[in-house]
C-alpha cells in the first residue's frame, strides 16, 4: 500500500471523530398534550350546522374534532 494512504485514513478518521464530538445536542419534545389545543368556542344561541361525511363549509365554527383519547391503546400483538 502507498504510505500516503495510511495517513488518508488517519485523517478521515480524525475528521470523523471530530465531528461526532461537535455535533449540536437535540432534546426530545414533549408530547402534546391535549390542553396545548386551541379550538374556538361556540357562544350561546350561535346556530349549528350538522354534517355527516366530509364536507366543506365556509363557516369557522368547529364543534366537534374527532376522538381525542386520554388513554393509550393498548393491544396485544402476535398472530392467531
Amino acid at each position: 500500500m502507498d504510505p500516503y494512504t495510511w495517513a488518508y485514513i488517519a485523517i478521515m478518521a480524525i475528521s470523523a471523530y471530530v465531528s461526532y464530538k461537535n455535533r449540536p445536542k437535540t432534546t426530545a419534545p414533549k408530547p402534546v398534550a391535549f390542553e396545548d389545543f386551541s379550538f374556538p368556542q361556540a357562544e350561546e344561541g350561535t346556530s349549528q350546522c350538522v354534517f355527516f361525511g366530509d364536507n366543506w363549509t365556509p363557516d369557522w365554527m368547529v364543534l366537534g374534532v374527532g376522538n381525542y383519547r386520554t388513554q393509550p391503546i393498548k393491544t396485544k400483538g402476535g398472530k392467531k
